[in-house]
């Protein structure tokens, strides 16, 4: 029993010799530790500690308790190890930790290619952004600020188009589901007559006017489909539109 107690320690210092930021003493079925959790094996993680071999750090928030090997732990596994078959554990982890190396760095890879698509959208939306407060907005106390549109016939006509396009949505089978605002824009047949500036002041004042909803692009912008449509709404990037109902004295909705 003996033998195979020391055997338990010495695997133990060998993780823990990589470890210097330390590891957990005892291992669980999601997550590894220096020894397995049995009654054995704790006996052996107990001895490691009272021998000086392993220090304690620190308890995680589920209270599992945090060690490192210490420089007696050190000397122990030089003087006890099959010099051997400590080489060949090193190796064997420093493999491990080279496939984890690789594996972290494909997820850098990828969140690096996510950001770049994301400041792609970002550079594709600012310019509009820009023209469309360089034209229709004006500085206050250094502060830009946009003017509402002037209540045109013509813009009239587009605002009562947007309500009576989602009030159909709302009807029609798509109910269950927001309007996207590239299919609201199609609908409303304004390639030819309007710009897509002139559409988003319309579902602006219709949205400060709590007529309409503008609900955000909740996934990840670099994914967003056809970001010419989407608008900053306050701090969120709007995507989708419903109609707002509002509740008559007879407890109906219009």
């Amino acid at each position: 029993m003996a033998d195979k107690s020391t055997q338990l320690i010495l695997d133990a210092l060998t993780r823990a010799a990589v470890e210097p930021a330390g590891m957990p003493l005892l291992a669980q079925k999601s997550s590894s530790g220096l020894f397995p959790a049995t009654s054995f094996a704790r006996t052996a993680a107990d001895r490691a500690k009272s021998d000086g071999l392993l220090r304690s750090l620190d308890t995680e928030a589920n209270g599992r308790e945090l060690v490192a090997i210490t420089d007696k732990g050190k000397r122990f596994l030089v003087r006890q190890s099959n010099p051997r078959q400590v080489l060949e554990d090193f190796v064997r982890i420093i493999e491990d930790r080279q496939a984890s190396v690789l594996e972290l760095s494909r997820s850098v890879t990828e969140m690096s290619a996510g950001l770049a698509s994301l400041r792609t959208v970002v550079e594709q939306v600012l310019p509009r952004l820009t023209d469309h407060y360089s034209l229709n907005g004006h500085a206050m106390n250094g502060t830009l600020t946009r003017p509402r549109p002037a209540a045109t016939a013509a813009n009239d006509l587009l605002i009562a188009d947007v309500k009576t396009q989602l009030a159909e949505w709302h009807a029609a089978s798509e109910a269950a589901h927001d309007c996207p605002l590239p299919e609201l824009f199609r609908r409303l047949g304004l390639a030819e007559q309007a710009s897509v500036g002139q559409f988003h002041d319309a579902l602006r004042l219709l949205h400060e006017d709590h007529q309409i909803y503008l609900h955000p692009w909740t996934g990840p912008l670099y994914a967003l489909p056809e970001p010419a449509f989407a608008l900053m709404v306050g701090h969120e990037v709007a995507f989708y539109a419903s109609i707002r109902w509002t509740i008559d004295e007879h407890g109906g909705s219009k």
